[in-house]
C-alpha cells in the first residue's frame, strides 16, 4: 500500500513540474526541493538539530514563539526551518534570521527527495505544523532514528472522509508520529478518530496566540512616520483584504470623513501585488492616496500598505480595526492579531476559516457585521464612544492572553520525547 503511494507522488510530480517551475511561489530553490543541498545551506555544530516545517509565512511566524521555549529545553540545538513558498522563505531569511540557524525549501514529497533531505539535515526533531501530513517525509524520518511532531494541529471536519479514504489506502502516516499537539479538543477526536494513538494526541492550543500580544516597540514610530500617520488623529487600519472588499471599505470611510474629517485609513491587502488595483480604486473615488514603500510624502489620508512582515505592528498605531477575507468566500483571516495589540476589531460574515478565534473573540472585543451598512454603524459608535472603544481593545487582549501558553506546552512535550542516539540512512 505504501509503494502505491510512492508511485503515485511520482506520477503527479512528472504531470505538475512544469507548473511548478514557473508558479511564482514555488519556482525557486528547485536544487532543494529535490533533496540536494550546496555548501553552507545547512548549519553545522554538534547540538540536536531540530527542523521546524511550515508551508507559508504564515506558518512560519505561527512556529516562531516556539523557538526560545526549545532552545531551553534542547541545549545547543540548531533550529531549522522549512517552507514550501517563496515567500516564506524570504521572510523566515529575513525577519527571523537572528532566531534560527537556518531556512530550506521543503523537499517534495517524493521518496527519493525525502530521503536525500533526511540525510542531509540528520534531524533529531521534525516537527510539522497544521495539517502538513507529507507520509514520505515523515517515513524518512522515522527510518532515520528522529522524532516526528504535528503541532498546532487541525483536521477540517469537511475534509475527515477524503484523509480516512487516503490513509486507509497508503498505511496511516499518523501512525508513524510520535506527538499530535493539538489545537482544540475537537482536533484531538478527529486525530484519533483518523487512527492516531490515543496516547499520542494530546490537546495544547495554538502557537499563533503566543506572539500576538506583544507590546509597543522603537520601530512603531518609524512605521508611523513611513505611512504619513499624525498621532494625535484617528486611524482605521482594514488587514488582510481581499478583491471585492476594498470597494466597500473605501465607501463607508468616505462616509465617515464627513463626520471625522481627520481620519486616516490604512489599507494592507492580504496580497502585496494588489497595491496598485487599490490606489486606483481610491483615486476613482478622488481620494488623496500614498504608499508605504514610498514613505507617504503628501501625508495622504489613505495609504496602502505594501510591505511584508509590517501589520502586526501597523495595528498598534491603529484606532479600530477591519480584517478583510470576511465580506467574501475566502473564510476570513487572522482577527487574533490586532485583538492582541489592544484594538477592538471588526469582521465580517465569512469566517468559516477562523471559527475557533471567533468563538473566542466574539463578545470579547470582537464585533462580527453583516455588511457594509452595519461596519459603518459600528465604526461610527467606536469612533464616537472612546471610552467604550478602550474597553473593547482591553477585552480583546486580555482574551489573547488568557488563551496563550501552548508554545511552553508543545516544547515540554517535545522534551519528554526519548532522545534517540542512533542515526540511520533511511532506506
Amino acid at each position: 500500500m505504501r509503494l502505491l503511494y510512492i508511485v503515485a507522488t511520482y506520477l503527479l510530480f512528472a504531470l505538475l513540474f512544469p507548473v511548478l517551475c514557473v508558479y511564482r511561489k514555488t519556482r525557486h530553490g528547485l536544487k532543494q526541493r529535490l533533496g540536494f543541498y550546496g555548501p553552507g545551506d545547512l548549519p553545522k555544530g554538534d547540538g540536536p538539530l531540530l527542523w521546524l516545517h511550515g508551508a507559508s509565512a504564515g506558518d512560519l511566524l505561527a512556529l516562531a514563539p516556539m523557538f526560545g521555549p526549545l532552545r531551553q529545553r534542547f541545549p545547543g540545538c540548531r533550529i531549522v526551518l522549512s517552507t514550501m513558498t517563496d515567500s516564506g522563505h524570504a521572510m523566515a531569511r529575513d525577519r527571523l534570521a537572528k532566531q534560527i540557524d537556518g531556512v530550506v525549501y521543503a523537499p517534495y514529497d517524493l521518496w527519493g527527495a525525502t530521503r536525500r533531505a533526511v540525510r542531509a539535515l540528520q534531524p533529531d526533531l521534525l516537527v510539522l505544523e497544521y495539517t502538513e501530513v507529507w507520509p514520505n517525509l515523515i517515513r524518512a524520518a522515522k527510518q532515520s532514528g528522529a522524532s516526528v511532531v504535528m503541532t498546532n494541529g487541525r483536521f477540517s471536519p469537511a475534509n475527515v472522509g477524503k484523509y480516512r479514504t487516503l490513509f486507509g489506502l497508503i498505511e496511516n502516516p499518523l501512525k508513524d508520529m510520535d506527538l499530535l499537539l493539538m489545537r482544540q479538543d475537537e482536533e484531538s477526536e478527529r486525530a484519533r478518530a483518523l487512527g492516531a494513538p490515543t496516547e499520542r494526541v494530546i490537546t495544547t492550543g495554538n502557537t499563533k496566540f503566543d506572539a500576538l500580544a506583544a507590546g509597543p516597540a522603537p520601530e512603531d514610530e518609524a512605521l508611523r512616520t513611513a505611512l504619513g500617520l499624525s498621532p494625535a488623529d484617528p486611524v482605521w487600519l482594514a488587514g488582510s483584504t481581499h478583491e471585492g472588499e476594498e470597494e466597500i471599505l473605501l465607501q463607508v470611510y468616505q462616509r465617515l470623513r464627513e463626520r471625522w474629517p481627520t481620519l486616516s485609513m490604512v489599507i494592507a491587502p492580504r496580497y502585496l501585488n494588489r497595491a496598485e488595483r487599490i490606489l486606483t480604486l481610491a483615486k476613482e473615488r478622488n481620494l488623496t492616496v500614498g504608499l508605504r514603500s514610498q514613505g507617504n510624502p503628501e501625508r495622504a489620508p489613505v495609504v496602502v500598505m505594501d510591505s511584508m512582515g509590517e501589520l502586526s505592528r501597523a495595528y498598534r498605531l491603529a484606532t479600530v480595526v477591519f480584517v478583510g477575507g470576511s465580506f467574501t468566500k475566502r473564510g476570513g483571516q487572522n482577527i487574533l492579531e490586532p485583538a492582541g495589540q489592544g484594538r477592538p476589531v471588526l469582521f465580517g460574515p465569512h469566517m468559516d476559516n477562523f471559527r475557533d478565534s471567533v468563538a473566542v473573540l466574539q463578545g470579547n472585543g470582537g464585533l462580527q457585521v453583516a455588511d457594509g451598512e452595519a461596519l459603518h454603524a459600528a465604526l461610527e459608535d467606536l469612533l464616537a464612544h472612546p471610552e467604550h472603544r478602550q474597553r473593547l481593545g482591553a477585552q480583546a487582549e486580555a482574551t489573547v492572553r488568557r488563551i496563550s501558553g501552548a508554545s511552553e506546552r508543545n516544547a515540554e512535550a517535545m522534551a519528554a520525547l526519548p532522545r534517540r542516539q542512533a542515526r540511520t540512512a533511511p532506506r
